[in-house]
Order: structure tokens, then C-alpha cells, then sequence
């Protein structure tokens, strides 16, 4: 069997306790974010550690599972859609600020994955794409990225920074692109997935920068664990 720890601590950047469970003892490090409102034991079990048991084994990947805030940030419907943007920017400095420089003291790699399935796909993607060189690969399953789904089309200045189908056609500056230019980019989705259009716009237009990336679509609707077990087992290495 592989390494596996419990962890919690207080967040200084979310001003609560959060739990983890790192997986694994060496290799490329890899960040995985629940499905909606989900927990950070999720993966464990449905499966997805099981399915990538080699890798951990063989000392290829370290898997840092981590709990979510969506009850306080985008499923908060109650709050104001800035807040609850704010609430997801406190979300990425503990992920930034806490997460990695935990896991960096477990395993030397510098390459840094993260993936997630359906909501957990939008907090990969968007984690990566604001801070491409933090990562070195992005694997999305059966994601939305379109996060004025969640606010019923509302947008501001707030909202917009943490939408990937804004601010990846609309941002500027010449580093970021170049970053992105370099970040290893897998959106796989179901070709029946509800979201599959949002999927194929946010691969355009990454392309419309000049930034790679591998769409994969799936027969079927392909949003449910089974599939997910596969997807990550064919692209946790890169593209497919």
C-alpha cells in the first residue's frame, strides 16, 4: 500500500480549520479539488486513489486531496455574487499559500498538477489559468467554466477574475500568455455533457491566444465516476 496522511490545521487565509489527505510519498505533485460542496475525502472513496495506485506506489505522483469552501463562495446563494468571489480568492490563497508549501516539503518535484471532476474541474482550471506558473499541468473533467452559471449571468470586476470564459480571451498581459503558453492544458468531457459547448468555446479561445490544449471529448455523457476513473488514469501523464 501507499503513504497516506490526515491533516488539519487552522487557515489563516479562510479563517477556519481545514482537512486534508496527502497520498503517496515522492513525484510530481498533484492538487485535487471535490466535486460541488464536496469533501476532501471524496476521491478516496469513489475510487480515484485506487485507480492511480501504480503511480503512488512506484513514487511517480503525490496526491494532495483538499476539502472545499463552495457553501461559503459560489453555492452561497444568499451572498452578493462579488462576495462570494471573494470568498473563492480566500479560497485560492490557502490552496497558494498553505496547500503547496505543504506539499512541497513532502516531495522535492517542482511539477505541480491540479485536476478536479465537474465543479471541481472549474477550481483546477481556474486555479491554474490565474496563476500559470504555479503549475505545470491542468486536468479538467467534465468541468464548467462559465462561472455567471452560478451567478445567473451577473459578472463585475470580481466575478470576472475568477470566470475562465472571460478573462482567458481579455487579459493582456504578455507574461500571463506566455505562462499559459507553457501550462499543459487537458479539458475531457462527455460529447452528451450538458457543458461540452462551454468546454469547446474555452478550448477556442485558448487557441485564439495561441495556447495549447488538448480537448478530449468522451462518448456519451461520461459525467459520472466511472468514467472520471478512466480519464484521469489515461491524462494524469499529459496528453492522450
Amino acid at each position: 500500500m501507499w503513504n497516506r496522511e490526515h491533516h488539519r490545521w487552522y487557515s489563516p487565509s479562510l479563517g477556519r480549520d481545514m482537512e486534508l489527505l496527502l497520498f503517496g510519498h515522492a513525484g510530481a505533485r498533484c492538487v485535487v479539488f471535490p466535486t460541488s460542496q464536496g469533501r476532501f475525502f471524496e476521491w478516496e472513496d469513489q475510487g480515484m486513489i485506487q485507480a492511480l495506485g501504480a503511480h503512488l506506489q512506484e513514487g511517480w505522483l503525490q496526491i494532495v486531496c483538499v476539502d472545499s469552501v463552495d457553501a461559503e463562495s459560489w453555492y452561497a446563494r444568499w451572498k452578493h455574487p462579488a462576495d462570494r468571489a471573494r470568498r473563492q480568492g480566500d479560497y485560492e490563497r490557502y490552496v497558494l499559500d498553505e496547500v503547496l508549501p505543504f506539499s512541497a516539503n513532502r516531495s522535492a518535484s517542482p511539477f505541480v498538477i491540479t485536476t478536479g471532476a465537474s465543479f471541481g474541474a472549474y477550481h483546477a482550471v481556474d486555479m491554474a489559468f490565474r496563476h500559470p506558473d504555479r503549475f505545470g499541468r491542468v486536468i479538467g473533467l467534465s468541468g464548467l467554466y462559465d462561472i455567471k452559471e452560478m451567478t445567473s449571468g451577473y459578472s463585475d470586476g470580481e466575478v470576472w477574475a475568477h470566470d475562465p470564459s472571460q478573462y482567458v480571451s481579455q487579459i493582456s498581459d504578455s507574461h500571463w500568455v506566455d505562462a499559459m503558453r507553457r501550462l499543459d492544458i487537458i479539458l475531457a468531457t462527455g460529447r452528451g455533457d450538458s457543458f461540452v459547448g462551454n468546454n469547446e468555446y474555452l478550448s477556442r479561445a485558448l487557441w485564439a491566444r495561441g495556447i495549447g490544449n488538448g480537448l478530449r471529448l468522451w462518448d456519451g455523457w461520461a459525467h459520472d465516476w466511472p468514467w472520471w476513473r478512466e480519464m484521469i488514469v489515461k491524462y494524469i501523464g499529459g496528453h492522450d
